[in-house]
């Protein structure tokens, strides 16, 4: 084994300090890491308490997904079947794929990154743990209360992808539509506030000497996994704003005879629904590609090419969406473009297959429930792929779209892609949250009920796809001959439902959590498997290798007996050690906060929040929505500790900072990843702007039917105003000491109506030519991109009350200005924002005329 490992070049270093460390260091850590008891549990922050919390309830909403769709299949058995009426069938294919999608698919792989990432790069916890428990808490319950709509008719039934004007207000006047889009909006945002989490621990929180080359590949695909939502999520949310806007004040974003258009959802929603099948994937893919090199006992063969393949997976796959729209009309142009791109992704999702392939190859592969469940994925993704490449091809796509045929490709490629990776990752990974592993015996005969099923269900769904039986329908005419097949393929969705059920089995017999854990039962070579605790490693090591343990014999020994980095708590309170992004160098120790009800209150009062928004209950809601922020402020107040001394030593004789600012600082860098995120949605509603005007340019208003030019002027000058204001406080808070503050408070105070005043200058501007945002596609998109900077307005005011209130209790000054510095970070992107904004609204139709 160790021959073929390529880091063997690299000799083992043993730390420069040996000197074993009291017994009562270790005894301390405990007392500091100890999750809370009884009730208060919920307020837990730990990575290994939410992160699973987290796969449990992403593991509870893939088995109520699988009862509705054992349903769905129940129903198509035969022919004229009247088990449910195609109101309540709408409902449940809609909430089935609702549900997999957002409460499965995309959590279960967030849910394991929250667990597993701290483990594998040796770092105690992520950088943010109170917003991996806040992203845990509003993904729960919101989620819960969106899965309970279907026990009250409410559910929504315009089918996962919910197009208008189907689902505008017009044809679709309840209030179902609205659960799905307040919901799935919320969620998202969830999902948004991990993603952040994750980019910024996988960059910042890593064991000294983990430099990207020999980072684990499941960090690099979490991170990239990480950046594709930011990027392809706001796509979604702006889609679902925006129809909710049309349904609740009747904006006419969708509607083509009032200037909108319904293309624009689809390009909005498949900008993100297709990077969300590799969303998905990646970090599956992530998984087998740590679990294939242990199986086989060998290293994973090209490293290098699977790193750049997840890469280019992640990059080629924003060039795909148009693949769903084929059949809508687009120009020819167009379509060659994207089919190309479609079939061109095949290419570094082939180059990580035969990494693998080669991987088992070259080593002794153990035939063990993981192996099982890998060699499963292998074959099932694999005839997905193949299917994917048909469909990318233009004439074939037109014939087999709204068929069964895409049904069966869909399902291959989701199952086959993550479901069974998902399960081989329960096996291989539950010895490091149990005190003993999950059974063989169980897992094989769960395997082969999922593995035979899944081909019983969905083979045959591609002939009679061919056949022409259309998806969608909740019944068909015995005439047609499609009844034995789908018979068939219904037997085979109940044996997927008995695999599943073993598994569960399983996992009450034998999962024992937040015990202790089982110990490295598969000689794996990475740092997930080095001893834990709620503190997780002992002591942070040094990593000079892609698989430590297979290169550091005693690395084990030397982590536990206290010998690394940190082995104590030299602050008095939770740590971690902050690492350079490229080469993974000590900067200082962050200091983490503790277990926290306000990160569980917001998360409530936000879920309730939407949720009263849906049934109109407007006053219970922005009354919660006020309460939300006030837990949000209420959590944060202690987030931000101060230095606690100029330096700590954490062995070794390496001393570090216990806090700095600016770029270096974790949260200067989940600022910029948040402002990526409201630039990125940002884009896609100038997208929507220019898109409709490409449509409907006659509602594009003449230079005359514009605002003066003076409007946008003032308005302007007063952002640029604003901005000098926090850049000069900024400046000023630097060069004085504490108790001369008030400069910067000062600026900041002049600073807020400066910014509202732009923002309101702007409406004012519109609403003097008499535009109206329901009378017209243009009208709606612009009044949005001021609505849109309005939101930026409130949250820069609150940021900015806040940090005055922290500078007037002492908490910020010269040195400890964290707070100070990224709401002047955010409120310089609003800024750049609304300039931008302005140049488009107004200059843009001026070109034109």
């Amino acid at each position: 084994m160790a021959d073929t490992r390529e880091q063997k070049e690299a000799a083992p270093v043993q730390f420069p300090s040996p000197v074993p460390r009291p017994e009562d260091e270790l005894d301390e850590l405990k007392r500091i890491w100890r999750a809370p008891r009884g009730i208060h549990i919920l307020s837990a922050v730990n990575n290994t308490y939410v992160g699973l919390w987290y796969v449990g309830a992403a593991l509870m909403f893939f088995v109520l997904a699988g009862i509705l769709a054992t349903i769905m299949r129940t129903q198509l058995a035969q022919p004229e079947m009247r088990l449910v009426g195609h109101e309540l069938y709408n409902q449940l294919f809609t909430m089935h794929g609702t549900v997999m999608m957002f409460l499965f698919a995309v959590p279960m792989v967030e849910a394991f990154g929250v667990f597993l990432l701290p483990n594998m790069q040796a770092a105690r916890d992520l950088p943010f743990p109170r917003l991996s428990a806040y992203a845990f808490w509003a993904y729960f319950i919101g989620g819960t209360a969106f899965f309970t709509s279907l026990f009250f008719g409410l559910a929504p039934n315009g089918g996962w992808f919910m197009y208008p004007p189907l689902t505008s207000y017009q044809h679709s006047p309840g209030i179902n539509a609205d659960f799905w889009l307040l919901g799935i909006g919320f969620i998202e945002i969830s999902a948004i506030a991990g993603a952040i989490e994750i980019i910024v621990g996988v960059l910042k929180t890593r064991a000294p000497g983990q430099s990207l080359d020999k980072l684990p590949v499941y960090s690099w695909a979490m991170l990239i996994f990480a950046l594709m939502i930011v990027f392809a999520f706001p796509a979604v949310i702006l889609a679902t704003l925006l129809l909710e806007l049309e349904r609740a004040f009747h904006w006419p974003f969708f509607i083509a005879e009032r200037g909108g258009d319904p293309l624009l959802w689809q390009h909005l929603f498949w900008f993100f629904g297709h990077p969300e099948v590799y969303v998905i994937f990646l970090p599956a893919a992530g998984m087998v590609s740590m679990m294939v090199p242990t199986m086989a006992q060998t290293p994973l063969a090209g490293y290098r090419l699977v790193v750049l393949a997840i890469i280019g997976t992640g990059f080629l796959s924003f060039g795909l969406w148009v693949h769903h729209m084929f059949t809508t009309g687009l120009p020819q142009a167009s379509l060659g473009f994207f089919s190309a791109a479609s079939m061109a992704v095949a290419i570094p999702s082939g180059i990580q297959v035969f990494a693998w392939i080669s991987t088992i190859a070259s080593g002794k592969l153990q035939m063990r429930t993981p192996t099982y469940f890998l060699l499963g994925f292998l074959f099932i993704f694999t005839l997905g792929g193949l299917t994917g490449v048909m469909v990318a091809m233009v004439p074939f796509d037109w014939q087999a779209h709204d068929t069964h045929f895409i049904v069966a490709h869909l399902h291959y490629v989701l199952i086959g892609g993550m479901v069974f990776p998902i399960f081989a990752a329960f096996y291989y990974w539950a010895p490091t949250a149990s005190t003993r592993p999950l059974s063989e015996r169980l897992g094989k005969w769960s395997f082969w009920f999922m593995f035979i099923g899944v081909n019983v269900t969905f083979f045959p769904l591609h002939i009679v796809g061919l056949m022409g039986m259309p998806r969608r329908n909740y019944t068909y005419l015995a005439e047609m001959g499609w009844g034995p097949i789908n018979l068939i393929a219904t037997i085979g969705a109940y044996m997927i439902a008995v695999g599943v059920l073993i598994f569960l089995i399983d996992l009450a017999k034998n999962f024992r959590p937040f015990q202790g854990d089982a110990g490295n039962v598969w000689n794996a070579g990475t740092l997930e498997w080095l001893p834990s605790g709620n503190y997780q490693t002992r002591s942070i090591p040094i990593v000079t290798s892609r698989e430590p343990l297979w290169d550091q014999p005693n690395l084990a020994r030397d982590v536990e007996a206290g010998r690394y980095y940190l082995p104590n708590a030299p602050t008095g309170g939770r740590e971690t050690i902050i690492t350079s992004p490229i080469d993974a160098r000590p900067q200082y120790v962050l200091q983490m906060p503790g277990p926290s009800w306000p990160t569980v209150l917001a998360a409530v009062f936000t879920a309730v929040f939407f949720l009263g928004l849906t049934v109109k209950l407007y006053i219970p809601a922005f009354t919660c929505g006020v309460l939300a922020v006030v837990m949000v402020i209420w959590w944060m107040w202690d987030s931000d500790p101060g230095p606690s001394s100029p330096s700590v030593d954490i062995g070794g004789g390496l001393h570090l900072p216990t806090y700095v600012t600016g770029p270096m600082s974790h949260s200067y860098w989940a600022m910029i990843v948040l402002e990526l995120v409201a630039g990125t949605t940002f884009a896609c509603l100038l997208f929507s702007y220019f898109f409709l005007w490409t449509v409907n340019p006659e509602m594009w208003p003449q230079a005359g039917g514009l605002p003066s030019l003076g409007w946008p002027a003032a308005s302007a000058a007063l952002y640029i105003v604003g901005s000098a204001a926090m850049f000069i406080g900024g400046r000023s808070l630097a060069r004085v000491p504490e108790r001369s503050a008030w400069p910067m408070r000062l600026l900041a105070l002049l600073a807020i109506p400066v910014f509202v005043g732009a923002v309101t200058l702007e409406i004012f501007g519109q609403l003097s030519t008499g535009l109206r945002p329901s009378e017209s596609g243009y009208g709606a998109v612009v009044y949005t991109i001021s609505a849109w900077q309005g939101f930026f307005a409130a949250v820069l005011v609150i940021m900015v009350l806040y940090t005055i209130a922290r500078s007037l209790s002492g908490r910020l000054n010269g040195v400890r200005r964290a707070t100070y510095d990224n709401t002047q970070l955010l409120w310089q992107y609003a800024t750049v924002q609304g300039l931008i904004g302005l140049i488009v609204v107004h200059a843009f139709p001026r070109l034109l005329g």
